[in-house]
């Protein structure tokens, strides 16, 4: 999947110089950075629906 996005100038420099300083494409920057959002976004949805199912957990118990 491709996909585009219209950058502000702001943001396209320091994409670039942090690409830069780390030594790698502006692309790959991009692509792992969106890799570590989704990642931390569905390990604090995992965490939020372990923290609901053990506080209910007696109630689930008596429900069944």
């Amino acid at each position: 999947m491709k996909l585009f996005l219209d950058l502000t100038d702001s943001q396209n420099e320091k994409l670039d110089s942090t690409a830069k300083r780390l030594g790698i494409r502006p692309e790959e920057l991009a692509k792992a950075a969106l890799d570590d959002l989704l990642d931390k976004l569905q390990e604090d949805f995992d965490a939020a629906a372990q923290r609901v199912l053990s506080k209910n957990e007696e109630l689930y118990r008596r429900l069944s």
